[in-house]
């Protein structure tokens, strides 16, 4: 594993949990970039792939960690250097100019936490309306999914506790946290995100299915067994 010794002070983190991602992990590090004042963070949860020398390559610091996202993600913010921390899945790729957009976003006092718009990358008319209610949701009703890429201020993110380790719903769990001290912003500009979860079971049965897990989770049904519903309960 890489080493992060050397390198300049970041003022942003970059996280990215990763478990067999060889494929999209190289595409989500090369949107982050290297630049002054960010750092890549890849926190792998034991990938039998190339995963950890791709983003080694990328310039990334990579560490190892138990598999589970809200783990993984907590294990990548435990060591990270920025004042920020934004976490990144390893199939989405960040706009260009990001970082700025970030800082001036969390520069409002009135601002907990924010993501970007939501984006998929396949042409079809079933995405492009799962778009629009992602979107909708996110700007509306202040939940952003972690799709996304959600940012915050590390000190905040500690105070709160940092992700609950649960198997599912780790996002909507920050973010409602989140929601009580301050705004939840949603930038206009996009994160791309890979349309694989959705074309695996077909876009509509998709949604439906994180539909029900989301009312699962709000009627109080433990998040072990609503992933055990839906295998490792990685659909959304």
């Amino acid at each position: 594993m890489n080493s992060s010794k050397g390198k300049p002070a970041a003022s942003l983190s970059v996280i990215i949990p990763a478990l067999n991602e060889a494929r999209h992990i190289g595409a989500a590090l090369d949107s982050a970039g290297r630049r002054a004042g960010v750092e890549t963070i890849v926190v792998d949860g034991g990938s039998r792939d190339a995963t950890t020398v791709v983003a080694a390559s990328r310039g990334a610091t990579v560490i190892a960690c138990r598999p589970g996202r809200a783990r993984q993600m907590n294990a990548g913010a435990a060591v990270a250097g920025g004042r920020i921390l934004l976490f990144l899945h390893a199939d989405t790729r960040l706009p260009a100019g990001y970082a700025g957009h970030v800082h001036r976003a969390l520069a409002s006092k009135r601002v907990a936490a924010g993501a970007f718009s939501l984006k998929i990358d396949v042409q079809r008319p079933a995405l492009r309306f799962i778009e629009k209610v992602a979107n909708f949701r996110s700007r509306v009703l202040k939940m952003p999914y972690g799709d996304q890429g959600i940012f915050v201020g590390k000190r905040l993110f500690r105070r709160l506790g940092g992700f609950a380790d649960m198997p599912i719903m780790e996002d909507f769990d920050l973010v409602r946290r989140l929601q009580r001290m301050g705004d939840i912003v949603t930038l206009p500009q996009v994160a791309l995100t890979s349309a694989r979860r959705w074309e695996h079971l077909g876009a509509l049965k998709t949604w439906l299915i994180n539909q029900a897990v989301v009312c699962a989770y709000l009627g109080g049904f433990d998040p072990r067994r609503i992933a055990g519903w839906y295998g490792t309960g990685r659909l959304r």
